[in-house]
């Protein structure tokens, strides 16, 4: 065959997401629970969304970065839950050999950058809250535009470095992904060759994406910790542990399970346990973000107000 020949076949291939199919039981159960994920995904994130674009008083920094964050998980829970929910429905189970590079493409590039605009928010919080007198020259509207594109970029162009590699790996004869989206580790098992470089490659990056962001946020966060024990007014207080208490909690839901599936052997983890971690960190922590953020911030109760009344 030629090389024509091989692209048709390979293009032409496809992939069965294996998912959560050695529990077929709990497959209408699981359905039901992501749809709901994922409708309080879509509406939470576009309400923070809206309302920080029609309110004035949430022209801020905080709130400019915490829509693209928004937006972010939108873009990322619809890159792999409608194919998880359309699998979980039907028997068919497959998806294309196109349609899985788009999606791990997309799956990687808006992970690692929810990394470093993580990172952009606690730089953020630091500035409003350490360098309270010189904020506004720190955080400049092009310098948060900046910022915000540089995470975007940063993220696509780390995306794109592991998909060409991902997809350079030739695969054994069978096509099936026991996952329920297209990921690398997963991918990597299919191959019939040894993939120690695409691992180090892996770990590597997401040591700059994962750890190099977490110890900046630590550090942000610590700085953030002296400052507060300095402060004498408990409403200053109040407001810095709102906004900095939200920001740490979705910094802790999304880190934690991202070093357990990124920064160790495809090898050595238990692919079960993958699975759900990635279900928690796909379909979960987007929906909780809008929650989080909203439910004790005086910003937001107050935009409502003005916004119904």
């Amino acid at each position: 065959m030629n090389d024509d020949g091989k692209k048709n076949a390979t293009s032409e291939a496809q992939f069965v997401l294996l998912g959560f199919s050695d529990w077929p039981q709990l497959e209408l159960v699981l359905f039901v629970v992501i749809l709901m994920f994922y409708l309080m995904t879509l509406i939470g994130n576009l309400f923070i969304i809206i309302l920080s674009y029609l309110d004035s008083h949430l022209h801020t920094p905080m709130y400019f970065f915490l829509s693209n964050l928004s937006f972010l998980d939108l873009c990322y829970t619809t890159s792999s839950i409608p194919q998880l929910l359309v699998n979980l429905w039907g028997p068919e189970k497959t998806i294309s050999y196109n349609g899985c590079m788009i999606q791990l493409y997309f799956v990687l590039a808006l992970g690692s950058t929810e990394c470093v605009l993580l990172m952009v928010m606690s730089y953020d919080r630091y500035a409003a809250v350490c360098r309270p007198l010189h904020y506004t020259v720190l955080m400049h509207p092009r310098f948060c535009q900046l910022l915000a594109v540089a995470s975007w970029v940063s993220g696509f162009t780390n995306s794109a470095l592991h998909s060409f590699f991902t997809f350079w790996v030739p695969l054994c004869g069978h096509r099936q992904v026991d996952h329920f989206f297209c990921e690398v580790p997963a991918l990597l098992r299919l191959s019939c060759i040894d993939t120690h470089a695409n691992e180090l490659t892996l770990m590597v990056t997401s040591s700059i994406f994962v750890l190099i962001p977490l110890i900046l946020i630590l550090s942000s966060y610590g700085a953030i910790a002296q400052a507060v024990l300095r402060m004498q007014s408990t409403n200053g207080l109040q407001k810095v542990f709102g906004t900095c208490g939200a920001h740490l909690m979705v910094v802790s839901l999304f880190f934690i399970p991202a070093i357990c599936i990124y920064l160790q052997p495809p090898s050595g983890n238990s692919q079960d346990q993958g699975k759900f971690i990635a279900f928690f960190y796909t379909v979960v922590t987007p929906s909780l973000n809008p929650l989080i953020y909203t439910l004790r911030n005086r910003d937001v109760r107050g935009a409502v107000k003005r916004l119904v009344g």
